[in-house]
């Protein structure tokens, strides 16, 4: 298609380069210039084609059988080898992820292996009965009142604790800005390495005196409500570990709602903006709904921690195995905040008593966790679905 005709391969015409010409099938030629080099003897142009076959129609080192290298191949990919770096790795998470799955179950085994005998010796129903007391000569235990309170406290800190840590969270990835953002988040996390038995110390010498006060404007205003009766004394109650248990997660929710919400794609945000949101209308209608598995991921999160806190309920607590919605008298336990206190001094049945309850617990955290998981795998679909 250009002003200069090709020439032809033909030793008679002469010539110094040759073009392969469009003598097969469309796309079995390539239209290359490649430098002739004249055979011995014959005139200039006489030499070897340009695709690959010589005067003579044989082929020239292309393909297998020549020397030269060939037009438009490619060589086989690198076969892989059997043991490498990778197959290790694979093999090395793979146990990793199995071994997890043994610790959980040798757990389970090791507590259902002690708590047998104490069940046995139990003459009161383990599920319903609200005393405990597993040291006397007729063992007599239960785990209803403990596991009562577990979910009692938990549930309540739960719902002191994420509406405060979703407002630090959108504040801190939204609102405040960049280095007033990272010092305050910085403090947040460090808030979370802070020991449990520290809040509980805090709980009962300092904070015990405001909530005390607060109950009894509480049980004087608001007394006909059943949460908030009775005659006292006042203080050492739910409402107390309850609160002690929200500081406690509040940091762990914060911290982990913060980067789910500092994740959603910037074009989301900015097409809400730019159809004329306002920025609580475009982090209600595009931060919140995508950053919603992994709120609730971390709302479980901190009712796992919430559900197996010892030593602050153990300060903050009335110690008292009794079933009530009473939230401002002394009383309430805990599963663990009964196996902290009461550990010292069991006997044999009392040991298995405590670690059947510590089977209880792991029961309710491991039921906790699956359906956790379930709510976030089932968000996952409705999302992808959605997309």
């Amino acid at each position: 298609m250009g002003d200069t005709p090709d020439r032809s391969a033909n030793a008679g015409t002469g010539g110094s380069r040759v073009t392969i010409g469009h003598t097969g099938s469309a796309g079995a030629a390539l239209s290359v210039d490649v430098p002739v080099t004249p055979a011995d003897g014959a005139p200039d142009g006489a030499g070897r084609r340009d695709d690959g076959s010589n005067g003579s129609g044989r082929s020239g080192g292309t393909g297998p059988g020549g020397g030269g290298p060939a037009l438009g191949g490619g060589g086989a990919l690198p076969r892989r080898r059997a043991f490498g770096a990778e197959r290790l790795f694979e093999i090395f998470t793979l146990a990793a992820g199995t071994m997890v799955l043994v610790i959980i179950v040798a757990i389970a085994i090791f507590l259902v292996a002690k708590a047998v005998p104490a069940l046995n010796a139990n003459t009161a129903n383990f599920l319903t009965f609200e005393g405990w007391f597993p040291n006397e000569a007729e063992p007599r235990f239960g785990i209803g009142a403990l596991a009562f309170g577990t979910v009692l406290t938990s549930v309540l800190a739960l719902l002191l604790a994420v509406p405060v840590a979703l407002g630090i969270a959108l504040y801190l990835s939204h609102y405040a800005p960049r280095r007033v953002g990272t010092a305050l988040g910085f403090l947040v996390d460090l808030l979370a390495a802070v020991p449990s038995v520290v809040f509980g110390l805090w709980g009962r010498d300092f904070f015990y005196g405001p909530v005390q006060e607060f109950s009894v404007w509480l049980n004087k205003y608001f007394g006909w409500i059943p949460i908030f009766g009775g005659d006292g004394p006042f203080g050492r109650s739910i409402l107390l570990g309850s609160l002690v248990l929200a500081i406690m997660v509040l940091p762990i929710i914060t911290s982990l709602s913060r980067e789910v919400f500092r994740q959603t794609p910037t074009a989301n945000e900015e097409a809400a903006l730019a159809l004329g949101a306002t920025k609580w209308e475009m982090i209600r209608t595009a931060v919140l709904p995508y950053g919603r598995p992994g709120v609730i991921g971390a709302t479980m999160l901190g009712l796992g921690r919430a559900l197996g806190e010892t030593i602050a309920l153990a300060m903050t607590l009335g110690i008292v195995s009794k079933i009530s919605f009473n939230l401002i008298e002394n009383g309430g336990n805990t599963v663990a905040a009964n196996i902290a206190n009461a550990f010292g001094e069991a006997n044999d049945v009392g040991r298995g008593a405590l670690i059947a309850s510590g089977l209880v617990l792991f029961s309710i955290t491991l039921i906790v966790n699956i359906t956790a998981r379930a709510i976030i795998y089932r968000r996952r679909e409705f999302t992808e679905s959605a997309a």
